[in-house]
């Protein structure tokens, strides 16, 4: 299937929850459920099938001997679970358009819960009830019906394409809600290209999950990047969620993604199923910001929190003034600590934060002083505003490299303002577009002296421009002039192919010197370091001031010569009217 007619595959099941939203009995915040859950249903149905004549011939071969093994055995150890009959899409498909369609639904998911264990509770088992109104008794079958078009020959990667697709679309749709649950894929992206994960035996770590994008996303990173597949199979995901519906949204999110792991249950402020000190390769995560209700008595003696210290007010004031328990003022750097003390000696983390993090100050400013003293901070990028469905402010990435303690960067982090590089989807969101997910990435890649890697993606764009159109009416489809400005941007900012420091996008600040770190108040605030352009003239801030003073000059000179010039005419016209 080609990208194209996936688009317009997305395109047309996204009409389903349309169908859904105009006529099901449910709360604007809830028909994503059933819909995701018929995804499953479909996925299963296909997956299952592509491996029926290998069971079935299994079963006939060993039948009756000393190796005979039952369908669902053997269905489990080559397709990783068992379809009963009544889960078949068909047999839901083709069952009479009334109110039973809805009990068939719940039905066959029940079944598949019970025949496959790691599944309970996940399937939204009880929703369906409320997509059969009496005025509309056929809505459920109208619904399935859409999703029979996806075809069975389909490559099942495009299940996990298709369930995070709706995922970022009801999150647009519930606005700040639909925030809670989901990260802008291009956003984690992104993430996944600075952190660049490596394949193998390593465990990855989101301590608010959500429904589990971040996982996904590096495991479509290792397989874009040609991991093999056993390599990829021994990469293993731990989140933590503590909303029950999400939790359910994640489990069948990796299970659809083919990514292996554990979703479990739970506040990660005060439970840590993982014992996560020390214990991860990679963590990444977008917790919630600026969290005031964590009791402090909780966390202050927990090392997930406590090694780079906990925040607290001076005056240990507490939320309200019925309440007598003191709280953490803001949790934002208890995450930026957990995530810190969780990672192995040669970890990495990618986190999304609040911009305010980046200048706090009081017990914040001390938390962030001894993380930069350590080393343990590599890069801070400052976004665009209006990436994420929740909030319109710019967020800030913050990156962790353990082993950068280690070398002759211990004393620099690398800041990035990104927040011009964007690609507008409509008026009220922003995203990054393949290319600019690739070209800030490279910034990161030249920095830790990945030349070649830079030569690669210009060579990447300059076959892209080869074959591209003049001009194109299609929006899949990228004309020359776009490849070209691709190369442009590389080029003009990097002429060498080598890291620098560029003016308005990255530079590397040391820790000492003159309007280093230290003399910058410990601030990651990036504008304070990377400088501003003025975009018309690639002017800096101070030479735009040294113009416009001048300019200013020359106007007030101009200003006193038209004075002098209206005086003088108005003298001849007296002379001339004899006055």
């Amino acid at each position: 299937m080609t990208d194209k007619e996936l688009k317009n595959l997305k395109d047309n099941l996204w009409h389903a929850a349309d169908v859904l939203r105009a006529g099901a009995h449910l709360a604007a915040n809830k028909y994503g459920q059933p819909i995701l859950g018929l995804i499953f249903l479909r996925y299963a149905d296909i997956l299952f099938k592509r491996h029926t004549a290998e069971i079935n011939a299994e079963f006939e071969k060993y039948k009756g001997t000393r190796m005979e093994k039952s369908l669902k055995e053997i269905a489990i150890e080559k397709c990783g679970f068992f379809l009963p009959e009544c889960a078949y899409y068909d047999f839901i498909n083709n069952a009479p358009d009334d109110a039973k369609k809805a009990v068939l639904v719940k039905k066959a998911m029940e079944a598949i819960e019970k025949e496959n264990p790691k599944l309970e509770g996940v399937l939204p088992k009880e929703v369906y009830g409320g997509l059969v109104p009496e005025e509309e008794p056929e809505l459920l079958s109208k619904i399935v019906r859409i999703f029979k078009d996806i075809p069975e020959n389909s490559n099942l990667d495009i299940f996990g394409e298709i369930y995070e697709y709706f995922l970022g679309n009801f999150a647009l749709a519930e606005g700040k809600d639909g925030g809670t649950f989901y990260t802008p894929a291009t956003v984690v992206r992104y993430m996944v290209e600075v952190l660049n994960p490596e394949p193998g035996d390593k465990k990855f770590l989101d301590p608010a999950c959500g429904s589990g994008g971040m996982f996904v996303q590096a495991a479509r990173y290792m397989h874009a990047h040609n991991a093999s597949k056993a390599e990829q199979m021994k990469f293993r995901c731990y989140g933590v969620e503590k909303e029950p519906d999400t939790v359910k949204l994640a489990k069948m999110n990796l299970l659809l993604n083919n990514v292996r792991g554990e979703i479990t249950e739970a506040n990660s402020f005060y439970s840590d199923p993982y014992n996560a000190v020390g214990q991860f390769d990679y963590v990444m995560a977008n917790p919630p910001f600026n969290v005031d209700e964590v009791v402090f008595d909780k966390v202050k003696d927990d090392a997930r929190f406590n090694t780079y210290g906990v925040p607290r007010n001076k005056s240990k004031s507490t939320k309200k003034e019925s309440d007598k328990k003191e709280t953490v003022p803001n949790a934002n750097y208890l995450w930026i600590g957990y995530f810190a003390t969780a990672l192995k000696e040669t970890g990495k983390a990618a986190l999304v934060m609040a911009n305010s993090a980046s200048d706090a100050g009081g017990s914040e400013y001390e938390i962030r002083k001894k993380l930069i003293e350590e080393g343990v901070i590599s890069q801070m990028v400052t976004l665009p505003s209006n990436m994420f469905s929740s909030v319109t402010l710019p967020a800030t990435l913050w990156f962790f490299d353990k082993q950068k303690c280690h070398t002759d960067k211990k004393d620099k982090i690398l800041f990035i303002d990104a927040r011009n590089v964007f690609t507008q989807v409509d008026r009220a969101h922003r995203k990054f577009s393949d290319e600019q997910i690739k070209n800030l990435g490279i910034i990161t890649r030249l920095y830790n002296g990945d030349e070649q890697a830079f030569v690669n993606l210009i060579e990447e764009y300059k076959a892209n421009l080869e074959k591209a159109p003049e001009v194109s009416d299609d929006k899949e489809i990228m004309p020359k002039s776009y490849w070209q400005t691709q190369i442009d941007w590389l080029n003009e900012r990097f002429p060498e192919g080598k890291y620098h420091d560029v003016i308005g996008l990255c530079k590397a600040a040391k820790l000492d010197g003159e309007d280093g770190i230290i003399d910058q108040d410990y601030s990651l605030n990036a504008g304070r370091y990377v400088g501003v352009v003025i975009e018309d003239d690639g002017m800096t801030a101070e030479e735009f001031k040294a113009e416009m003073l001048s300019l200013n000059s020359e106007l007030e000179k101009l200003n006193g010569e038209a004075r002098s010039l209206e005086e003088q005419i108005s003298e001849n016209l007296m002379e001339l009217l004899g006055k």
